[in-house]
């Protein structure tokens, strides 16, 4: 296939080229750097079913290829990151989203998109269904990113419904392993980091809000294999082990070795309580279940920061 992968550079969309050349596939990574990073696809550069393009999707923009599949993985993904850029993150999930669409339109291609888990706002329901259409406040500063990803569904679907393409709409939650930024801002590169350099460990609110952790090569497992089916979701892909932060900061502790007491800050305005996906539909329609343990992802995570602080 030629597969073109928008936000090809970051976190989950490196794994994902690394994905598609292992199995042959020729692909075409597409990013501006705004958060992604060159060293991850640094190793892919030289490979010939390898074409990089530093390329906003937001702006329209042509490809030389005939493509087989799209999977829009481009945007600011946590908070640091969107809040920093606003403005650049809603034209991502807007203008960026429709572009794609309209290739996949040109191409006849499947479009996979990168929605998340944050379209449920802080939730009512617990853990969340598919069905649940979640509690946003759509003028809080979190909302450039959640509304963002909101509308990227919406418009996903209209163009499913009235033109037909084949569409995939994947609500990931919270993800974490190699490749993470040091500075990303989410829990997991900050009490790694933090333990890593025997600074206090920064817990926001008492601590007991809960995220569920997913090793990225489950999560690369579940994207591919929603790809590959006839389902077109939206669809939960995540582990629903769940932790609450103190509970994680001690796995830290433990793995780090690290020495350093726990700090506490004020909860960032509109931060989710709580967050655990019901991947029934998962299991049901794709076969798919995570199977790393989060005992078991932390040590290369942690060895993967060591490596890069």
């Amino acid at each position: 296939m030629k597969v073109l992968i928008s936000g090809g550079a970051g976190f989950l969309g490196s794994h994902l080229c690394d994905h598609f050349i292992k199995q042959g596939d020729f692909v075409i990574c597409v990013d501006n750097f705004i958060t992604g990073q060159e060293r991850n696809i640094k190793h892919l550069l030289n490979n010939p079913n390898f074409e990089l393009m530093r390329q906003d999707i937001a702006e329209k923009f042509e490809v030389k290829h005939k493509l087989d599949a799209i999977l829009d993985f481009a945007s600011p993904a946590s908070p640091k990151d969107y809040l920093k850029y606003p403005i650049e993150t809603l034209r991502t999930g807007a203008y960026g989203t429709h572009n794609l669409l309209e290739l996949a339109l040109k191409n006849n291609a499947r479009f996979l998109l990168a929605s998340t888990s944050e379209v449920y706002g802080d939730p009512l329901i617990h853990p969340q269904v598919e069905t649940y259409w979640g509690n946003v406040n759509p003028v809080g500063p979190r909302a450039v990113y959640d509304e963002s990803k909101r509308f990227a569904e919406a418009i996903t679907i209209t163009y499913h419904r009235e033109l037909k393409i084949d569409v995939k709409i994947a609500r990931i939650f919270n993800t974490y392993g190699p490749r993470m930024r040091a500075d990303d801002g989410r829990i997991v590169p900050n009490l790694i980091c933090q333990a890593l350099r025997n600074e206090p460990l920064t817990i926001y609110g008492d601590g007991k809000q809960t995220r569920s952790f997913c090793y990225v090569s489950d999560l690369i497992t579940g994207i591919t294999k929603l790809l590959e089916s006839n389902q077109t979701g939206p669809i939960n892909l995540g582990n629903p082990d769940e932790f609450d932060m103190l509970e994680f900061a001690d796995l830290v502790l433990k793995y780090t070795k690290a020495q350093s007491q726990i700090i506490y800050e004020p909860l960032p305005v509109d931060d989710p309580r709580k967050r655990k996906p019901d991947i029934t539909l998962a299991k049901k329609y794709l076969n798919w279940q995570p199977e790393v343990k989060l005992v078991d992802g932390l040590k290369p995570t942690i060895e993967w920061f060591k490596s890069i602080i």
